[in-house]
């Protein structure tokens, strides 16, 4: 059991700019990032991506900004924007929710990933370097990630990634006219390093072929250790 006699708080996560290989990561502008978000995330052709989310969907970005920006004031969110870093082509966005400063513990949550950044590489690393963030340069306890339990895409999601299942809040919320039950993972600070050692193996570029396929999935990854 970890020693907390001397416990200090720990900063506020989301407030400096995150570097991968791919993708990079910076906290929400609007002056800078309205448009490719509202190209990214907004109008019918990108309803889907907010379909068990509690916000959206949104026509257009002054609909986005309008709700994102009620929620950073009333709940503390800190919105990260992923970029494409060849490009700076906005790719999408996820915000550390539930900032406990008091407890070394966040949430990820409201994860948008364009069409164009869903089951790729780069989501990987994207979320890689938001758990990252939280543990090495925060020394953060926990880093936890809340679904719809309906939502099984991202429940398989959580444990690709190496989140622990919790349990399930039922009739927790209600969600755009009907019941939502929430589902419960996270991972903490013990269990980062193996969890770190996993996607850096898995992000490597020996374990892609010259096609781009990988030759071992996470899951396996963080098994072999």
């Amino acid at each position: 059991m970890t020693d907390l006699t001397n416990w200090q708080a720990r900063p506020t996560a989301g407030l400096a700019r995150l570097e991968g290989t791919a993708v990079s990561l910076e906290l929400l502008d609007w002056t800078k990032h309205m448009a490719g978000l509202e190209t990214a995330t907004c109008g019918a052709a990108n309803a889907d991506l907010w379909h068990y989310i509690p916000l959206g969907p949104f026509a257009g970005g002054t609909a986005l900004k309008a709700a994102f920006d009620r929620a950073h004031a009333e709940q503390g969110w800190r919105t990260m924007v992923i970029l494409c870093k060849a490009t700076t082509e906005v790719l999408g966005m996820a915000s550390y929710m539930r900032n406990r400063e008091a407890h070394g513990s966040t949430e990820v949550g409201c994860v948008v990933f364009s069409h164009q950044l869903q089951r790729t590489t780069a989501a990987t690393e994207a979320l890689y370097l938001m758990a990252r963030h939280v543990f090495e340069d925060l020394g953060y306890r926990r880093f936890e990630w809340k679904c719809n339990a309906a939502n099984d895409a991202s429940r398989r999601a959580a444990v690709r990634f190496g989140f622990t299942y919790e349990g399930t809040f039922r009739n927790d919320m209600v969600m755009k006219g009907a019941n939502r039950d929430t589902a419960w993972y996270s991972m903490i600070d013990s269990e980062w390093p193996d969890i770190a050692s996993a996607f850096r193996a898995w992000l490597s570029p020996e374990n892609f072929d010259p096609n781009g396929q990988q030759q071992e999935r996470l899951e396996a990854c963080r098994a072999a250790l």
